[in-house]
């Protein structure tokens, strides 16, 4: 399940890649590890999906203002520390991509982790197999 979900102001669009940070993003994730040296995501479990707001304001809206939110969602089951040094990353990577774009013009970037249980969890893939070691 791990999965990031990217909302953008749209008026990014023209001065950035957004595939590319999907890209970035989803190659962090498979960097990722715990203590023990354990991937922390399982590599066929990475999503990651970006979405455009074409219509938006953001702070005064006085402003061509722009603004990234990153939503990381994960099951329960990794460790606060784990969840820190996966966040850590996964923004070290954005502000990376968006750095051209802040020496231009101004913009606010979030990331958010959310763990729960979820109330239901289905899941039908042929994808894990394919990274899965023998």
């Amino acid at each position: 399940m791990p999965q990031i979900i990217i909302q953008y102001t749209a008026n990014l669009d023209r001065e950035t890649d957004m595939n590319a940070l999907c890209s970035a993003l989803a190659e962090t994730m498979c960097e990722v590890h715990d203590d023990a040296g354990v991937p922390v995501f399982p590599v066929g479990g990475i999503r990651v999906m970006a979405y455009p707001a074409p219509y938006f304001a953001v702070a005064d809206n006085k402003g061509d203002y722009a603004f990234v939110y990153l939503n990381l969602r994960v099951g329960k089951g990794r460790s606060d520390a784990t969840l820190k040094r996966a966040g850590d990353a996964l923004l070290m990577r954005a502000k990376a991509h968006f750095q051209p774009i802040f020496m231009q013009r101004h913009i606010g970037l979030t990331l958010q982790i959310d763990e729960g249980r979820e109330a239901f969890d289905a899941k039908h893939s042929n994808l894990h197999p394919m990274f899965q070691k023998n």
